[in-house]
């Protein structure tokens, strides 16, 4: 989970107000005193952190609790308010044609994010292209090329020349007729120094973007605020970028740079793959990092994952009790594609990621993509039925997928235990009726 300290300090503060036998001054005091002392930890701003404690102190000794809920459920509802309140409001970059263009230092992970946001303008169905504008750093020209031959999107750039607003200029009027989106990777420094201001100014005025998105690492600290004024004042930005929000990293710097310069953070990347990128939502981000969950991204996630799948189709054939190994193949398929366990069991309320540690969650991810390399061994005779899957063949089957005789038992053993449970759900007339109208969420 992005900001482990931070959401396990947090979630604690929050288990003491629902715990306490009543609220009183002395509690209200004592739980300001601990949010202060977690956000300070994880480097967010001391003016911000000031702000917000005198905020929640004073509303939770003044305000009083709206019908229907108890003074601990009021007190932990103004904390997540509060909390939700300093990240600023959420923006979500309009799905239509457009020039980007990408500033930040170097190392920040700004290629990167040029890639997974071309994925991501993709996948609404626009046609996204990228520009290397960086002509300093010898290997940006090959590492955006690499990027979006990833991504299938298109690429220019020009290794001999080396006036970037020329590159930039060139790459536009090759685009302009064939691309709706069209991402603009600039250079990047280990400081803003005044030949890169210079450059940025030269290429906004011959590009005219529309969105000016700063990347920012997550990591940076104290030291995110100062950067993102410097890069507002050049180029005005419009929209932060915040990367490696997947590690333990402090983060919290980085988060209230967008409250200090007046511009909202629009993407998070929470990881090294391309998927690995989401819009961010205050809200939703607040949810996950008090434990509350975030079941409406769980579900999007979903969504985009069985696209393209007849979900609808293939539950009504397990309702019926007509589960084979193509099923349950599907079904790993599905779960894969909306990514790792730990991040999805993180969108889940209740704390369900702090009740499974890490190794388990590794084991099982491992164990679910052996099954499906197993299953790539099996002949659809075999997939269809799976009763005939004997000594000789379990050989056959291992030897082909380069495992064990006991792990294709295993996946057998695994098989027919989903399929005692999917039997049992198609006996309960109620659960499936349910089950087959939450399966009309995507339509």
């Amino acid at each position: 989970m992005v900001l482990d300290d931070l959401g396990n300090s947090l979630k604690g503060t929050l288990k003491k107000i629902a715990n306490a036998v009543y609220v009183d001054s002395k509690l209200i005091k004592e739980i300001t005193r601990d949010i202060q002392r977690a956000l300070l930890q994880a480097d967010v701003n001391v003016k911000l952190v000031l702000e917000l404690s005198k905020k929640i102190e004073k509303r939770a000794l003044e305000e009083k609790p709206p019908a229907g809920m108890s003074s601990r459920e009021h007190v932990i509802h103004i904390v997540y308010d509060e909390l939700v309140d300093i990240l600023g409001d959420s923006r979500e970059l309009p799905i239509k044609k457009q020039i980007i263009m990408m500033v930040g230092l170097y190392g920040q992970g700004k290629s990167t994010t040029c890639g997974k946001l071309a994925r991501y303008f993709k996948k609404k169905g626009l046609r996204p292209a990228l520009i290397v504008g960086d002509v300093h750093r010898p290997a940006a020209y090959e590492q955006l090329k690499q990027i979006a031959e990833k991504v299938k999107v298109p690429f220019y750039g020009d290794k001999k020349e080396k006036d970037a607003v020329k590159v930039v200029k060139d790459g536009l009027k090759k685009f302009k007729r064939t691309s709706d989106v069209i991402i603009v990777d600039t250079s990047g420094r280990h400081k803003l120094e005044e030949d890169l201001i210079r450059e940025m100014k030269d290429i906004f005025k011959a590009t005219k973007p529309n969105e000016k998105l700063l990347v920012m690492d997550a990591t940076v600290g104290q030291q995110a605020g100062p950067q993102a004024k410097a890069f507002n004042d050049t180029v005005d930005i419009t929209g932060i970028v915040l990367t490696k929000l997947d590690g333990t990293a402090k983060g919290g710097g980085a988060l209230s740079a967008a409250a200090e310069v007046g511009a909202p953070i629009v993407f998070i990347g929470t990881g090294e793959h391309t998927g690995d990128f989401e819009p961010f939502d205050p809200a939703r981000f607040i949810s996950r990092l008090l434990g509350m969950g975030d079941i409406k991204s769980l579900l999007e996630k979903a969504e985009e994952s069985f696209k393209g799948k007849d979900v609808e189709k293939t539950a009504r054939r397990i309702m019926s009790g007509k589960f084979t190994l193509h099923d349950m193949y599907d079904q790993m398929d599905m779960l894969s594609g909306m990514g790792p366990l730990k991040k999805i069991t993180e969108m889940l309320p209740g704390g369900f990621s702090g009740k499974l540690k890490d190794v388990d969650m590794d084991s099982t991810q491992n164990k679910l993509q052996r099954f499906r390399v197993i299953m790539d061994s099996m002949t659809d005779e075999e997939m269809k039925d799976p009763t005939i899957v004997r000594s000789s063949r379990i050989k056959r089957i291992a030897r082909g997928a380069g495992v064990e005789n006991k792990d294709v038992r295993e996946l057998l053993k695994y098989y027919n235990m989903t399929k005692r449970m999917m039997k049992g759900f198609s006996g309960d007339r109620k659960l499936r009726k349910n089950l087959m109208k939450q399966l009309q969420f995507g339509k």
